[in-house]
């Protein structure tokens, strides 16, 4: 099976096709003919400063077809669905690649109405969205902020936060306040290094929970009252000022999570999530995709076809 990977850590540049055994499904594991893998900041982390012994596959989102269950594995899954995965990379295992095999807990059905392409963009981004709510444990009535709304994961994390019942405040470039507006956001204020000053202007006792997208980290804790707590995506664990906390979440706790997936899943098809692509690769343009992500601005997921 071809795989994008790379064998010496650096710029996009690395990323090149190798050939490699195409994996057999083991106990407990499906096999997925992958059609199409979302390229995240992870991957491009990954990529940059990873060093491999042998290829190193990055990619922690897949959607394709099921095309084998291994033996003794329980799943209501049936070959030939489509389906959307969850996949933590380990040296060769990773989404850029034609064929991959996966706990069974990390893979549903795609949702109903949807293509390869937009079921890529959902699982890893979510998962991360729901984490963090999770992590926060608000209860309905109560205010989120999320710092880059406008990103895949921000964008999730406002879907999922007013599903919840939560008031949110997003912030937003100009050119992003319609998209993160239609995305459910109660309040939209401009992003940058004042967005704490601006949150405490309309609510003058701080928001009860943050979730970090735009990694702003100890710039944004003045946003939250005292005794909060802001979501750190990126393993930032700094003790905060009034008692805020810092508490950092990594979705690979989540790979396993069938039932949060699956629930994603149906609000996919229920309309509360809306997969967002910004473009799409061959795979075998990788390096440009990364570029492309590592250049900024994007709004959406890149996905990489096979």
């Amino acid at each position: 099976m071809k795989v994008i990977g790379f064998t010496q850590p650096g710029s996009p540049d690395v990323l090149t096709a190798f050939d490699l055994p195409a994996p057999e499904p083991a106990a407990g594991e499906v096999l997925i003919r992958v059609h199409a893998a979302a390229v995240n900041p992870t991957d491009t982390v990954k990529r940059a400063g990873e060093h491999a012994d042998g290829v190193s596959v990055p990619g922690m989102d897949a959607a394709g077809i099921l095309e084998a269950i291994g033996p003794g594995t329980e799943t209501d899954l049936v070959m030939g669905d489509a389906v959307m995965a969850i996949v933590v990379p380990n040296g060769a295992h990773g989404a850029y690649s034609e064929k991959i095999a996966l706990p069974a807990e990390s893979v549903v059905r795609a949702p109903r109405g949807i293509g390869h392409v937009e079921a890529a963009s959902v699982p890893m981004n979510a998962l991360t969205a729901r984490l963090a709510l999770d992590t926060l444990a608000l209860a309905p009535g109560q205010t989120v902020a999320v710092t880059g709304a406008a990103g895949a994961m921000g964008g999730y994390a406002v879907q999922l936060a007013k599903a919840d019942g939560l008031r949110v405040v997003a912030d937003a470039a100009d050119k992003d306040k319609e998209l993160v507006t239609q995305l459910g956001a109660d309040t939209v204020l401009p992003r940058g290094a004042d967005f704490a000053e601006r949150v405490r202007e309309e609510f003058p006792d701080g928001v009860d929970g943050l979730i970090d997208g735009a990694v702003q980290e100890d710039e944004i804790t003045g946003a939250v009252r005292d005794g909060g707590a802001v979501i750190s995506v990126r393993g930032y664990d700094a003790a905060g000022e009034r008692g805020v906390e810092f508490r950092p979440i990594s979705v690979p706790s989540y790979a396993r999570e069938h039932a949060k997936l699956d629930a994603l899943r149906q609000q996919v098809e229920d309309g509360q999530l809306s997969p967002r692509v910004a473009e799409e690769f061959p795979a075998e343009q990788a390096a440009e995709a990364h570029r492309r992500l590592e250049g900024g601005g994007v709004r959406g997921r890149l996905v990489l076809t096979f």
